[in-house]
């Protein structure tokens, strides 16, 4: 456990070693925590349903002999840049959103706002700053997408007040980091289909799991102030409801697969992230802090799994 002041300038709930507090001057450490920079698997777990999408509609560009490489890994590059982006104005608004419960948290009352390292003022001017890196990543795609990016603001905007009111906050998150499975087909074909909207629903029971298990970390603290988590409401259900949200995901995804026409590799690929989905609810203690860190972490390696499998799988022209 990495213990930390506010004179220390860093976090409790973030690694001392990140390249953060090697790089930037200490000035800008505390804008770094608020993008959540020193903690790459949240635009990770927020790119990666992108790149699914994206690979995904590449094997069926590439079977109707319209797939183009270079296009592809533009895309990629511009939903990397975004998913950082995005991912960091998220977390600042929700960090403005949540100012007065973070104070509360142990795990969060050194972040940047609650230990006054940071004003309210400046995250807003922040939060706007990376909102317009990714209003020009978002002009990049063609219109539909922006079109059907833009329709995701309402959930994004809701998603930081959802744990006030449902016991289900997680599931808000789910269809807010999960946008970009609709995204890369939109950005590919400028329509959606049923394989992106299967793939969607994956991703959002996914997200729902992952997420239950992080918020583990902060459930005796959410009781005491009353926030509300997936966590709290499943209880000593938990393995039990991943079973059947990671199972869910498998299937999902499959119909998916199914659905586009993909290659064999790319099943082999769902096999091997459905073994690693399947050994994170087996070895999972919900009373173990550290554990249930590093189990939501691991799941930045079965989307890295899942994705690699999708690409290899796109048939040469």
């Amino acid at each position: 456990m990495i213990t930390t002041s506010t004179d220390s300038g860093r976090v409790a709930d973030a690694p001392s070693n990140n390249w953060v507090y090697r790089v930037l001057p200490r000035a800008l450490w505390p804008y770094a925590q608020l993008a959540r920079w020193d903690r790459p698997i949240g635009w990770q777990l927020l790119m990666w349903p992108c790149f699914w999408s994206a690979a995904l509609a590449a094997n069926v560009a590439a079977a109707a002999g319209t797939f183009d490489w270079t296009r592809f890994v533009f895309h990629l590059v511009l939903f990397f840049i975004g998913s950082v982006a995005m991912r960091g104005a998220g977390c600042t608004y929700n960090d403005l959103v949540d100012h007065d419960i973070d104070n509360a948290v142990a795990r969060t009352r050194s972040r940047p706002l609650p230990s006054g390292r940071v004003t309210r003022r400046q995250a807003k001017v922040f939060m706007l700053l990376q909102t317009l890196v990714g209003l020009v990543v978002l002009l990049q795609f063609n219109r539909f997408a922006v079109l059907l990016a833009i329709a995701s603001l309402l959930i994004v905007a809701i998603y930081p007040f959802a744990k006030r009111f449902t016991d289900w906050p997680q599931f808000f998150l789910g269809m807010a980091f999960s946008w970009g499975a609709l995204m890369g087909w939109a950005a590919e074909f400028g329509t959606l289909s049923l394989a992106a909207g299967t793939l969607y629903v994956a991703a959002i029971a996914w997200t729902v799991g992952y997420d239950t298990i992080y918020a583990h970390q902060d459930k005796e603290d959410d009781a005491l102030i009353g926030v509300r988590s997936t966590a709290r409401l499943f209880g000593d259900r938990t393995k039990q409801w991943l079973v059947a949200l990671y199972g869910l995901t498998v299937a999902l995804i499959a119909a998916s697969f199914w659905l586009a026409g993909v290659g064999i590799v790319a099943w082999l690929g769902l096999v091997v992230a459905a073994f690693m989905l399947a050994w994170q609810i087996r070895t999972l203690d919900i009373d173990d802090p550290e554990q249930c860190l590093a189990l939501f972490k691991f799941n930045g390696v079965v989307g890295l799994s899942i994705f690699l499998a999708l690409a290899v799988a796109i048939p040469f022209a």
